[in-house]
Formats: C-alpha cells, structure tokens, sequence
C-alpha cells in the first residue's frame, strides 16, 4: 500500500508494516521533550500519585526557556522546581537556560528523519523540519507518555502544500506562512499534517522550521518535510551522525486529502493584523501604523537567519527614536555564532536592545518586551492573539525579520524591500 512520509513513521512507531488514516494505534516514543512551564511542575504529581517514574530517563529532554531566566520568586522557583525534578529523575539531556525549546532540541543533535516525538508545546511541530513526526500534547497525555512511553493516535491525511519558483528579495518562509494562514484560515490544517514540497528543498533549515513551527497556526497537527541532503549536513553537524534520507520519503502515488501551490515568484512581504496570524495583507496594503515597538523573537523569528535578515536591513541604519527594538536570540549558540558573525554587533550599533533567551515576551513572560495598554508592536514570532505580549488593549502586528527591521527604523509598519537594493 503506498504510503505518506507521515503514515511511514507512524507505521514504524506502532509495530506495523502500514497504517490507514482514521485508524486508532497506540505508537512508542522514541523521543519526548518537555519545557519548564508544561513539564516537571504539572507532571510530577500526576507521576508521584501513579507511583512511576520517567519510563526512559535517555529519551526524556528537558529544557527550561519559559520562565527562563528567573524573573520573579514564582519564576525562579518553577526553574529550581524543574532541576531537582531532572536531577531525581536521572534524566541527562537537560538543557538550562540555553534557549528555547523547539531551537534547542534539533540543535544539539536530538531530532532525527523517522523518529516518532511528542513535545509538551504546541509549536512542537517545529521538529518535522527533520523528517521526524513531533507533535504536541498537554501535562495530562505528557505524563502518560512518560509513564509509559507509549501514546495512542488518530492516523492523519496529510495536506501538501508544494511550494513552486523562488522566493524575491525582502520575503522568507514566515511570509510563506502568513499568505498561508490567510488562504488556509487558522483551522484549515484540520488537524492534519502539513507536508511541504517542491521548493521547499531549496529552503535551509531554519526556515523550513518556521514552515513547520507555523503549521500550528494553519491548525495542522505537525508540519513535516522530506529530508535531504541539507537534512543531514544539519544533523551532522548538531552531533546526530549520518541518517537515511531514502528510507524516509513518502510514496509518490500515496494519497493525500488535499494539494495547495504557492507560487514563490509571486510572493511579497505580509503583515499579519491583530488578532490573528490569518489577518494578512500585503505590507504594500497596511497602512504605515506608528509603532511603540519592534521585536525579534521567538521560536519562529530569532534564529541565526532572522537575526542576519535583519541585521541586512538595519546595516549602516539607525531605530526611530520614538520605537524600541528587542532582539532576543532563540538561543545561547545562536546569540555566540551572532555575535562571532558581526550580526549582534550591527543590531545594537542600529539600536537595538538585546534580550536572554527564551520565550520571554512571545508567551507573555517576563524578561523584557512586554506592552502596556494601548501600546502597537510589530514582531516576528508566531502568534498575536489579543493580550498575549502583554496589555490586553495593546495591538501586535507580524511579519518576517525583514520587515520588522525595516519598520523598527522608520516607526512605522514599512515594506522592506526599498532596505535591501544593493544589500549584501
């Protein structure tokens, strides 16, 4: 029977030679990851009261980045909540501190093409990007994955999206999302994966993990992409050896519930409204709103790429003086490899003002960025429900790194096209 890349690692997960969409099966965890906010606090006395522990402390990876670094007495005690938990527990993978979750884990070598893992975050579908099937759950189906290492699934249909031509100067995977979650809407991933095609192999892979990270907002259950070459120098590099790239592509006549194309070539710069990533429009077609801030942050618009696309566009340039510009790097190695490349130091000479990292104002955490009431930001994270970075009457617009720099500089909502003529 042919099979999706996705039916593939699930039929590998629960012991079997194919799966069917709509079927219920129970898969083993090969890899499950949780954070300081969803992890050991909600899990370990639902553990305590079952009177188990981890069920493999070696796939088990913790990573403290919510309430990273310690901001208040609750925030510092969650933190020291989380060590001792890891520390009872035996588990070896525990990165504190170092950034956020989903930026971590694939960077130090944990995700792998093939492998089944669950995440306790919703952006979890970040991992896909490897060629794995991650997906998130809550504190309750966490702990019975640790307990037991197993978890039941719905098979799911996988929705493509074949991504087709090159993307233009000034637009990058997060315009990609934003056009997509405008056609698409918030549920039109219905709860399915998300697998992107084509052109998408010509992406590296950090912005193919903000396809993936985003297949959230389109509300699929994960975003996955067939892994390459690029795939594997990445792993490799990471500390994850040589992997399989042709045991793990999908069968050309499986069947999937639906095909979308995306024409790159006639892609521009998007700016997502409040309240919802869905609200897209041109750049070219929002009005030039002031802006009280910018911000780059975030699983989905902090990484090394973000923070050079950006620092492309402040280059020789300087914030407005009316807006404030954050800079919080998705990771401790990606704040030393910005800082190593020259791009920390273009930013902070423009103006910018440099965060920890962690998820900090994205989720609403302390830490620095968080708006007070009637305040307008424009920021390059996933998500601008209303209240979440902060005042509830406060306003967040989304958009690329490019356009966030662009905007920090003029004040105001502004196509960063015009930045980038001649840019290196």
């Amino acid at each position: 029977m042919p099979q999706t890349l996705a039916e593939k690692i699930i039929a590998q997960a629960c012991g079997r030679v194919s799966v069917t969409p709509g079927e219920i099966v129970t898969c083993r965890v090969d890899l499950a990851m949780i954070h300081d906010s969803g992890g050991p606090r909600r899990v370990k006395p639902i553990l305590e009261r079952l009177g188990v522990g981890v069920w493999d402390a070696e796939r088990v990876v913790v990573i403290s980045d919510h309430f990273a670094p310690g901001f208040d007495p609750e925030s510092v005690a969650i933190l020291q909540l989380t060590r001792e938990w890891v520390a009872e527990q035996g588990i070896p993978h525990f990165y504190d501190l170092q950034g956020i979750c989903h930026v971590v884990l694939p960077e130090r070598g944990h995700l792998k093409p093939g492998r089944f893992v669950v995440g306790g975050d919703s952006h979890s579908p970040t991992g896909g990007a490897f060629g794995c099937f991650m997906f998130g759950v809550g504190a309750t189906e966490m702990a019975g994955v640790l307990a037991t290492g197993e978890i039941w699934l719905k098979v799911p249909q996988t929705i493509q999206i074949e991504l087709e031509g090159t993307l233009a100067v000034g637009c990058c995977a997060k315009d990609i999302m934003l056009a997509l979650c405008k056609r698409l809407g918030m549920g039109g991933g219905q709860y399915q994966v998300i697998e992107y095609t084509g052109a998408v192999h010509h992406l590296p892979m950090a912005e193919r993990m903000t396809l993936c990270n985003m297949a959230a907002e389109l509300g699929g259950q994960t975003g996955l992409v067939a892994p390459d070459e690029v795939t594997a120098e990445f792993v490799r590099n990471a500390g994850g050896g040589e992997i399989e790239i042709a045991a793990w592509q999908g069968d050309a006549d499986a069947k999937v519930l639906e095909t979308h194309t995306l024409d790159l070539n006639e892609l521009v710069p998007q700016v997502a409204l409040p309240h919802s990533p869905a609200n897209a429009e041109r750049v070219s077609e929002v009005e030039p709103t002031s802006l009280h801030q910018a911000y780059l942050g975030a699983c989905t618009g902090a990484k090394l790429e973000d923070l050079q696309m950006a620092a492309k566009v402040l280059r020789g340039r300087t914030v407005a003086p009316s807006t404030r510009l954050f800079v919080a790097p998705a990771s401790t190695r990606i704040t030393a490899s910005a800082a190593a490349d020259g791009t920390l130091k273009t930013l902070t000479e423009a103006g910018a003002i440099l965060l920890p990292s962690g998820c900090g104002a994205c989720a609403g955490y302390g830490g620095g960025g968080l708006l007070t009431e009637g305040e307008v930001c424009i920021a390059s994270t996933a998500r601008n429900f209303k209240g979440r970075m902060g005042a509830n009457s406060s306003e967040v617009y989304l958009a690329s790194p490019y356009t966030v720099a662009a905007s920090a500089i003029t004040g105001r909502i502004t196509d960063p096209r015009p930045f980038l003529e001649g840019a290196a």
